[in-house]
């Protein structure tokens, strides 16, 4: 993979998905050459920690994460996964989990390259499952510690489904503005004080030339020939899950409705080694809904990785 980290930072090709406020720090360019947009903090030649999202979101999701790990010493590096925000989309419409995974090996990669050790990567949800595969089955020593954010090889139905519902709910019809869109997440997150950030707000969501706003994600990641549902498998989650052989943490969110103290637990029969963290007042969107708790408890065991 080339290193494109002095190429000045531009705008996608594709302007129906653009959003000309959302200019990332760098690109990536991924073994196919496609694009991947980041965010970075620090120091490119210190230890990196990379940061991957959940699905539907974009690398904004992360609130002040990526900003006090770099005041750690560390190069904080926070991306859009393919199909999502400023990355590319995938040209041949492929978003199988495989794809996700690749993506992520690449970019670790060239962070190793540049400071020599491997990075720490933290994902969420969507971004903790590529991270499982990538680390667990396609490319062991991707990284060299990992932090799984509400994630596990079995996930409950029921908040798989309600999640899928309310991504595809206004697909296609959008929000009429940015009030609307911060209403119908209100609704679906009714645990946390509803957003008075519309500015914040729509870095997740584009606004189309026909004055709607969407969310910023390819409808393909769900509704294309290769959806990110066709790879999964939880036998094949499980066998990641035993083969890690890095530190790993599991921080969960306390009122989650996909990973229950059920799962967590099975998770950690898994992987025996494996440290927890349940964050309360949390669901799923731990970094949303308590970014101060889980950016703590996230840098106080990075920092501990260094320790005899």
């Amino acid at each position: 993979m080339s290193d494109q980290g002095e190429q000045t930072p531009g705008t996608p090709e594709d302007d129906s998905h653009e959003d000309l406020r959302d200019i990332p720090d760098r690109w990536f360019i991924n073994r196919t050459g496609m694009r991947i947009a980041a965010d970075v903090h620090g120091d490119p030649e210190n230890p990196g920690v990379i940061l991957i999202h959940g699905g539907g979101q974009t690398r904004h999701s992360w609130g002040g994460t990526a900003e006090a790990l770099a005041r750690d010493g560390l190069y904080a590096v926070a991306f859009d996964q393919r199909g999502h925000g400023a990355t590319d989309r995938a040209p041949d419409r492929d978003y199988s989990l495989d794809r996700f995974a690749e993506d992520c090996i690449d970019v670790a990669s060239e962070m190793e390259e540049r400071s020599g050790v491997a990075p720490v990567i933290v994902g969420a949800s969507l971004g903790g499952l590529a991270l499982l595969l990538a680390e667990g089955e396609l490319a062991p020593g991707t990284c060299r510690a990992i932090v799984l954010v509400d994630i596990t090889p079995r996930m409950e139905p029921d908040g798989v489904l309600r999640i899928v519902e309310f991504m595809l709910d206004k697909v296609h019809e959008g929000y009429g503005s940015l009030e609307e869109a911060a209403e119908a997440i209100a609704e679906y997150q009714p645990h946390r004080k509803p957003t008075s950030d519309l500015k914040g707000l729509s870095k997740n969501l584009r606004r189309d030339p026909d004055g709607r706003w969407r969310w910023h994600w390819d409808p393909d990641f769900f509704l294309g020939p290769l959806p990110v549902g066709a790879s999964q498998s939880h036998p094949r989650y499980e066998a990641a899950t035993k083969a890690l052989d890095v530190p790993t943490l599991l921080v969960r969110g306390r009122l989650s409705d996909l990973v229950s103290e059920e799962t967590a637990t099975e998770f950690l029969e898994l992987c025996p080694d494996a440290d927890f963290v349940d964050v309360s007042e949390a669901g799923h969107m731990v970094a949303g809904d308590r970014n101060d708790v889980f950016t703590d408890e996230v840098a106080r065991w990075i920092e501990a990785l260094a320790q005899p």
